[in-house]
């Protein structure tokens, strides 16, 4: 029972068909949470006694970077699922996560600079996570460049997933860098093992950012797998019944 539930999440129609009904769910679910997330962290939220309303920015930038991460680790495990099994759904996940994934990290990264020049005067500094965070940016730009630099699908495929499974290597390095090294980024507030430092009034808006920039990011990767597999799929039969009902 498990092979077939498994083997059915490797047929294209199966998942085509299931990303259709999907995405309306997580696409109208981000709305909603990214909507009360919004009102609450601007005007809900207190003004925070160091930054003052300079830290509202943390419901964008925080979210943004989280996913960042959450984006290439999705990216490299089905890369890593269509090395193994040959997967084709896989490959076609993994390449529909990566113009996602560096949307977010661009977002980080512009964010992350606004607040620093607020905090620090100025822009840009090469602190350990900023610098590793702009590397994440270059692994996807690096792996959408290699796969369209590829004709055929197959070999696209194989070579860009070594270069994700490879490149997941940097995400635990970005995460714990406020911990291994000497950081000018403050450290975890939210996601730490010890309760949360920040009030329930400012956290609870975040908390919400984050399950609707997560749930933002399922309605995207559902609607560019579509796409992926249309485009993959484009001469097979299943594609002309699907268009035609």
């Amino acid at each position: 029972m498990a092979w077939t539930w498994f083997h059915r999440l490797g047929s294209p129609p199966y998942i085509y068909g299931l990303a259709v009904r999907l995405t309306p769910w997580f696409a109208w679910s981000a709305a909603l949470c990214i909507l009360a997330g919004t009102y609450g962290g601007l005007f809900l939220a207190p003004a925070d006694y160091q930054q003052g309303d300079d830290f509202r920015i943390i419901y964008v930038h925080a979210p943004s970077a989280w996913m960042s991460l959450m984006v290439y680790t999705t990216m490299a495990v089905s890369a890593a699922v269509g090395l193994i099994w040959r997967i084709k759904v896989s490959h076609a996940v993994a390449a529909a996560c990566a113009p996602i994934g560096a949307s977010f990290t661009l977002v980080a990264l512009v964010t992350g600079s606004l607040w620093g020049y607020r905090m620090w005067g100025t822009y840009w500094e090469w602190d350990p996570r900023l610098t590793s965070e702009l590397i994440l940016f270059f692994l996807y730009l690096g792996y959408m460049g290699l796969r369209s630099s590829i004709d055929d699908t197959q070999r696209a495929d194989r070579a860009s997933a070594v270069l994700a499974v490879v490149g997941v290597v940097n995400v635990p390095i970005i995460h714990f860098s406020v911990m291994w090294w000497n950081s000018l980024h403050q450290a975890p507030s939210v996601m730490q093992l010890a309760a949360p430092t920040m009030p329930a009034s400012m956290l609870i808006p975040l908390l919400l950012m984050f399950l609707g920039f997560t749930l933002m990011f399922a309605a995207l990767l559902l609607v560019r797998l579509r796409a992926e597999i249309l485009s993959r799929e484009r001469t097979a039969n299943w594609i002309r019944e699907a268009v035609a009902s």
